[in-house]
């Protein structure tokens, strides 16, 4: 059986493009330049938690990157490298094979290096820290949003939730439906290009992991405001639209603000901007549409109002994912 330096060296040691050194010392390199800022996250994603058992190895791989690099596309970040901590069940050389094939797929398509890690046995637990740099000055945070300021989405919403349910058996989809709202649950697409385009336009941002009422209330509170969100201006797919049109207003609102997993970008920009921010979507390729506004806040900051066409709430409230309940 291969040791840990032996799995590394089979599928995790590639020569490095940026890093001064990168995997196979006791730390990586790197060489930061002046005028910008190092932008660091970290994310891991738990089998049972974050992840079915069974996950394709290959999209599982994509995903531990996409998840992160999602993280820096809310900051209009630059990704740079990225470091991969694993704990593994067992070596199983076929998985890890098809895991780092989907890993470095999407590292290749954004010029990320994987420059370190670590491997141990246990359940299987994925973890990567990226890092990232923007301009001096320009990383666009939680807090930036103003009262009257314009939110925004990437994208569209409730896919993934709709794939979770369709494989853990609580609806059924149809073919074509189930295949997109799985692969938008195991394979997303991180909005790294949006994010850089966003920069001096968005005022706040961050992205959409856990369900947008409840990323929504971060940032609002960030912000010291309140949201009010138009239910029927949430994004849909068109692959989707048949599925959650027959759905009553209060499921549908669950999955589409509720369901998490979706890593779109959220953000708030002045009215000003509208145009350009509109621009910056379809420079990059993503839709972009506008669902909502920025209050001021009745009482404590952080509160969300999503609100039907007669501008009535809609019920029931709705939260985001707790990382501390399973998805099996």
């Amino acid at each position: 059986m291969p040791g840990e330096f032996d799995l590394i060296a089979q599928y995790f040691t590639r020569p490095a493009r940026r890093a001064i050194l990168g995997v196979g010392d006791d730390a990586a390199l790197i060489a930061l330049r002046p005028g910008f800022e190092t932008v660091v996250s970290t994310d891991m994603l738990v089998e049972g938690t974050h992840f079915l058992p069974g996950t394709d190895a290959a999209r599982l791989g994509h995903k531990t990157l996409a998840v992160n690099l999602s993280d820096l596309a809310a900051m209009g970040a630059q990704p740079l490298y990225a470091t991969l901590a694993l704990s593994l069940p067992r070596v199983d050389d076929g998985w890890l094979a098809d895991f780092s094939r989907g890993f470095f797929a999407l590292a290749d398509a954004h010029g990320v290096d994987l420059i370190g890690g670590d491997t141990t046995r246990g359940a299987l637990n994925l973890c990567v820290t990226v890092i990232g740099e923007v301009p001096a000055g320009t990383a666009i945070r939680r807090s930036g949003a103003r009262a009257g300021d314009d939110i925004w989405v990437s994208g569209s919403l409730g896919d993934a939730a709709l794939g979770l349910a369709h494989l853990q058996g609580k609806l059924t989809l149809p073919d074509a439906a189930a295949m997109q709202a799985i692969e938008r649950l195991e394979a997303p697409l991180p909005r790294v290009a949006l994010g850089l385009a966003l920069r001096g336009l968005a005022s706040a941002m961050l992205d959409l992991s856990d369900g947008l009422a409840g990323d929504v209330a971060h940032l609002a509170r960030a912000s010291g405001l309140a949201a009010r969100i138009d239910v029927e201006a949430l994004p849909v797919s068109p692959q989707l639209a048949a599925v959650l049109q027959v759905l009553a207003l209060d499921q549908r609102v669950r999955f589409m603000a509720g369901g998490g997993d979706d890593y779109e970008l959220c953000f708030t920009a002045p009215l000003a901007n509208r145009d350009a921010v509109r621009a910056a979507g379809a420079s990059t390729g993503v839709p972009v549409t506008k669902i909502g506004r920025m209050t001021a806040p009745e009482s404590a900051p952080g509160a969300v109002l999503i609100v039907d066409e007669d501008g009535n709430r809609c019920a029931p409230t709705v939260s985001g994912f707790d990382h501390f309940e399973k998805c099996a």
